[in-house]
């Protein structure tokens, strides 16, 4: 059996904390340790930073968090309803030669246990994030 959770969130960096702060909260009921607890806050936060900075903010909307959680797994999906953007243009970062922005899919990827990105050109971007407790894939 599967629980959910959803929350509608103001486009604006300052409630990015409130969605890492459910975030923990919802996972721990899982088990998750604090290492792990760290990840997911982590995760969280630059998807929900994607969604504000690439996603919906200029039309002051807010955006979705869902949380899927039970016995075995939590998955999270933030979704935002702007513009969106072609999935083909997502490029691995060059780690030798670092810059400002662009690695928050990376960053995601690398803590969490599967990443989908699903986004439609005027439609919006949905990244969905899943961590499996006790298992490192």
């Amino acid at each position: 059996m599967t629980d959910s959770l959803s929350i509608s969130v103001p486009s604006k960096p300052e409630y990015v904390s409130v969605v890492r702060l459910t975030a923990s909260a919802v996972a721990s009921r899982v088990g998750f340790n604090v290492e792990e607890l760290e990840d997911i806050k982590v995760a969280v936060a630059e998807a929900c930073t994607n969604a504000i900075k690439h996603g919906i903010c200029e039309k002051g909307e807010n955006f979705d968090v869902k949380f899927f959680l039970d016995k075995e797994k939590i998955s999270i999906h933030v979704i935002d309803h702007g513009s969106g953007f072609s999935c083909n243009q997502l490029e691995e970062p060059d780690l030798t030669s670092p810059k400002e922005g662009g690695l928050g899919i990376f960053i995601i990827k690398s803590l969490m246990d599967e990443v989908d990105v699903i986004s439609n050109m005027g439609e919006g971007t949905i990244i969905k994030m899943t961590k499996y407790l006790g298992e490192d894939i």
